[in-house]
């Protein structure tokens, strides 16, 4: 049976309306680059809203209610071997504290920019109800996690669901298990679980298949080099934009060096939303910058030569010039063999009240 499209529900996250083409969400990933420092995490919400972002995001997780120590001793991916400290050590660094949330939500709402995290457990996901943050979002490496997702369902805010490393089956599963609370406010989103990402790897085009696959809103949470990918996405239809922000990638820290700066940020802000204008309604039809130059660029029909009172129009006697300010070229057939009404000079715009 074929599927036909459905235009997917509209969300607001922190009062902003998310519509395709139109209104696109743009979240700074800070994650872990806060370095433990809460003065730190302060500067980057600061940097991310004069940046133009929507959002500032942390991760809110624990070492010990993440990872197994042990079960990381003897395996770690490419990109965790290239860090100084072992994968155990290099998480416990990289916790934000339980009690940051109260005070960088109240930070953030002071610089009018949205505030939450990705909560990795329980009590995580409870301190953002405590604070009414505005959404969650869900890590990719916990769509199957349906305990977490259920929980987060049933507290009825918007719900980010990262979709990386996963099939359609398994975003099926996650997406039906959110539902099942009552909960449709879901934005998935498409990413490519590495760091950095390949742009070869990207796969954006799943994102119109998704949105119609599910009647839901998408978005891209973006991993690759630069800001190519993720403006791309949104002209394929991302309502939010994700990326990892930092101050300097030199330092130290899991996320750091494939996070984008304070004037990559900037600019990437400024590329999408220049790209939001230039999407336009998708509706054909000349737009205002159009109207003077739609007369000048079309041809009407113009006398070439004088034409007296009683004489019928001839394709010796008239052509179609620029511009149309007289009959248009359609009526050519219709024109021509006409008697006109009165004398017409050279190069005159014929009209119908001359025939």
């Amino acid at each position: 049976m074929k599927r036909y499209y459905v235009t997917p529900p509209s969300i607001s996250i922190g009062g902003k309306q998310l519509e395709k083409y139109r209104s696109v969400y743009l979240v700074a990933e800070i994650g872990s680059n806060h370095d433990n420092d809460i003065n730190r995490a302060r500067n980057l919400i600061q940097l991310a809203k004069e940046c133009g972002a929507d959002a500032a995001k942390f991760q809110s997780f624990t070492a010990k209610g993440l990872i197994s120590k042990r079960g990381f001793e003897k395996r770690s991916s490419s990109f965790q071997s290239r860090w100084k400290k072992s994968v155990w050590d290099t998480y416990v660094s990289a916790e934000m504290p339980r009690d940051w949330h109260y005070e960088l939500a109240d930070f953030a709402k002071s610089q009018s920019i949205d505030f939450f995290t990705s909560p990795w457990d329980d009590e995580a996901l409870d301190y953002l109800v405590k604070i009414d943050a505005p959404a969650i979002k869900i890590g990719s490496g916990d769509i199957d996690n349906y305990d977490l997702l259920r929980k987060a369902g049933l507290t009825k805010k918007p719900i980010l669901l990262g979709t990386g490393a996963s099939t359609m089956g398994e975003v099926e599963t996650a997406v039906n298990v959110i539902r099942s609370t009552g909960n449709n406010e879901i934005v998935l989103l498409h990413c490519v679980v590495n760091y950095p990402s390949n742009i070869n790897q990207s796969n954006i085009r799943v994102l119109p298949v998704m949105e119609s696959a599910f009647d839901l809103p998408v978005g891209y949470s973006d991993h690759s080099p630069g800001s190519l990918v993720a403006t791309s996405a949104v002209s394929l239809g991302a309502t939010v934009i994700e990326k990892h922000f930092t101050d300097d990638r030199s330092r130290e820290g899991p996320d750091h060096s494939h996070s984008m700066n304070p004037k990559e940020f900037k600019e990437m802000v400024y590329n999408i939303r220049t790209l939001q204008s230039a999407l336009g309604d998708g509706i054909k039809t000349p737009v205002d910058d159009e109207k003077e130059t739609k007369v000048l660029q079309r041809r009407s029909i113009f006398a070439i030569k004088p034409i007296k009172k009683g004489q019928k129009l001839t394709k010796e006697n008239v052509r179609l010039l620029r511009p149309a300010i007289g009959i248009a070229p359609k009526y050519w057939d219709v024109v021509i063999g006409r008697t006109v009404t009165r004398d017409i000079e050279q190069d005159e715009p014929v009209q119908w009240s001359m025939i």
